[in-house]
């Protein structure tokens, strides 16, 4: 009977495992069964474990939680990967560079269970057919400020937003596999509640989900159950909620006036490029890989940027030659440009390569009016957005994420003329009509205070 019961628990949890496309991933720094009470009322429901009990993942089964054991580089890797499988998880996190044939040996020895890669970003397989990729290298979301007090200007001379949207946003659209950000916390730093809940928005309006990490001062006040740890955590998971119950964001297009081709593995790879400055800009823009480049990709663009330096097929030469004659504007980067990707453990780019964006910028800001952006935004300087379309091109999605520490207030949109609907959607849950009101630039809808982030829904 107690086998038969055994058995019956085991059916349960395998008929309720999530899909690896629906895990939410979270480090888990506790190995004791009592901290599994903070998932009540969460939607993380995938562990990232670098040391577990017996009693831990007994405890972690019977919520259905999908448990996966951290392996790093070193030591013997497919020993490691066979212990942690007998013990019970689901399958294994490798994190780190792993030669191939070892990866193959994981592999073989994980049998029908999962094996995560979370690699360095040159070493992203993209096009894989991965359930899920991922890298551990991220910059820490946030405005970066300097040691007099005051806020970095990027290469644009606006303030500087430190993003990882622009890599995700180039990644996705290659890439069917579900995205994890999964770098952790800077060494020896306390992060605040709301620097927490803006790692999460970062990646999150860009289609993918960051991998949760706790720095050791929360991790130890959330075991502790403090009152303001708890208070936090709870905002942590509200906001993490938010976003999945919107999976139909990460399955739309991304609208953009500025089409920029550029391939996602060289310096599409960047964090700090192209696309993070013309989203610090506010200026929607989509990325067009070079294998994808067709006219159909471009559609709609009134400037396409052409960063690729390799070599394009002729029917895609054509499609360049033949877009200004449709009346949008060609950019050909000069020679002297070199959209090289990262190397090693770097993923941001050197002083010099961020010094030409300054250029870039100039060029296309001379090229557009703010009536050619599509979506216009205004009093959003803490902020970084990202617009997504749907397939039938009848609803916009417009997410903004606010990177300072206070909420804004009076962020307005300038949206295109045919679209009469639009409703801002919060974490709160309580979504409003926003009226659109006639302007010099065109309709418009203001948000009258907005904190972490937010949502405006465009409809036709």
């Amino acid at each position: 009977m107690r086998w038969a019961a055994l058995l019956s628990l085991a059916s349960l949890v395998a008929a309720a495992a999530p899909k690896p496309s629906d895990w939410v991933p979270a480090r888990w720094p506790w190995s004791d069964a009592q901290s599994l009470e903070l998932l009540d009322d969460s939607p993380i429901n995938c562990l990232l474990l670098k040391t577990y009990s017996a009693d831990f993942v007994t405890a972690a089964a019977s919520r259905g939680l999908v448990l996966l054991a951290v392996i790093p580089g070193t030591g013997d890797v497919v020993a490691a990967a066979r212990k942690a499988l007998s013990a019970g998880v689901t399958g294994v996190v490798l994190e780190g560079s792993f030669p191939d044939d070892t990866v193959a040996a994981v592999g073989r020895a994980a049998g029908s269970a999962p094996v995560i890669r979370l690699t360095a970003r040159n070493h992203l397989p993209l096009a894989s057919k991965a359930p899920i990729i991922g890298t551990y290298q991220g910059v820490w979301p946030g405005i970066e400020i300097e040691a007099n007090g005051a806020a970095k200007a990027g290469p644009t001379g606006s303030t500087w937003i430190d993003t990882n949207s622009g890599f995700l946003r180039a990644v996705r659209v290659l890439e069917d596999a579900s995205l994890w950000m999964a770098n952790e916390p800077p060494q020896k730093t306390i992060v605040t509640g709301a620097r927490y809940l803006q790692v999460i928005a970062d990646a999150a309006m860009a289609g993918a989900r960051w991998v949760l990490a706790l720095d050791d001062d929360f991790a130890s006040r959330l075991n502790n159950r403090q009152a303001a740890a708890l208070h936090d955590w709870g905002r942590m998971m509200g906001l993490m909620r938010y976003f999945e119950a919107h999976p139909e964001w990460r399955r739309m297009r991304e609208y953009g006036r500025v089409a920029v081709v550029q391939d996602p593995a060289e310096g599409g790879l960047f964090s700090g490029g192209v696309l993070d400055m013309l989203a610090v800009k506010h200026l929607p823009a989509r990325s067009v890989p070079p294998q994808l480049l067709t006219a159909e990709a471009i559609h709609g663009a009134k400037v396409t940027l052409n960063l690729d330096a390799g070599d394009l097929s002729a029917n895609q030469q054509k499609v360049l030659r033949d877009f200004p004659k449709g009346g949008g504007m060609l950019l050909n980067m000069p020679p002297i440009w070199k959209d090289a990707g990262p190397m090693g453990e770097r993923f941001t780019p050197t002083k010099a390569e961020s010094g030409a964006l300054d250029s870039l910028w100039h060029e296309l800001n001379s090229a557009l009016q703010r009536r050619d952006y599509g979506v216009s935004l205004f009093n959003v300087s803490s902020m970084i957005s990202n617009v997504l379309v749907s397939e039938d091109g009848k609803i916009i999605v417009v997410d903004l994420v606010n990177y300072s520490d206070y909420p804004v207030e009076d962020v307005s949109a300038v949206i295109p003329d045919d679209y009469k609907k639009a409703t801002l959607i919060t974490p709160d849950g309580a979504d409003k009509i926003l009226e659109i009101a006639p302007s010099i630039d065109g309709p418009g809808v203001t948000i009258a205070k907005m904190f972490v982030c937010a949502t405006i829904k465009i409809e036709q």
